[in-house]
């Protein structure tokens, strides 16, 4: 299993990058978001992979982030999702993005991802949303030092977590609250009324 290549940036293709390590150039196809993200060729590159063994050919997918990684394991271990659907998705939505998509059954916006039908975005959606939750999309907005080497949410991220369930009371959808609190800059002596009046602030109506 190859955990992460590093080396440099060597050529960008339709679907997949070159990354030179040690002279052997390892072509790692990537989604077109996190394409978008990384440097010019030439710098140096780190990415997390996932190596599909097929019959006929060996795939190497790579990741800028661990959880662009987990997000991706996730999403093919959904039943008719491999990985060049998973890759796909991951193309048109952020895995923050497809979390807020999930919890709010948002199926049009997963069927944004080229060759994912309604059948499948709604079979991804039953089968991902209790492997999602509110603390997974609002931890990445909280400083990793909040947060302890195996990941849990700080308590920055529960008070969020409790002001998108205020919001959502209100009557406002999973998504936008999602989306607003994120936006709020928390402090470390924030409470559920702080961020929730901030984050009204961010909300259209």
């Amino acid at each position: 299993m190859i955990s992460y290549i590093r080396g440099e940036l060597a050529a960008f293709e339709e679907d997949k990058v070159i990354v030179d390590v040690g002279g052997v150039g390892f072509g790692v196809f990537m989604s077109a978001q996190s394409m978008s993200l990384l440097p010019q060729a030439g710098q140096e590159v780190r990415l997390y992979t996932y190596l599909n063994v097929k019959e006929d050919a060996m795939q190497l997918f790579g990741f800028l982030t661990r959880d662009d990684l987990h997000v991706f394991k996730l999403l093919i271990g959904v039943s008719g999702i491999g990985p060049k659907g998973g890759q796909s998705i991951l193309s048109v939505l952020s895995p923050d993005d497809l979390r807020f998509a999930v919890m709010s059954g948002d199926v049009k916006a997963i069927c944004a991802a080229p060759g994912i039908g309604k059948k499948t975005a709604e079979k991804l959606i039953v089968e991902l949303r209790d492997k999602l939750s509110i603390e997974d999309a609002l931890l990445h907005a909280v400083s990793d030092r909040e947060s302890d080497v195996k990941g849990t949410a700080s308590p920055a991220s529960g008070v969020q977590s409790e002001a998108v369930q205020a919001l959502t009371a209100l009557g406002y959808g999973s998504t936008e609250a999602l989306k607003a609190v994120k936006k709020v800059e928390i402090t470390e002596d924030a409470d559920v009324e702080t961020v929730l009046k901030q984050a009204l602030k961010f909300m259209t109506f």
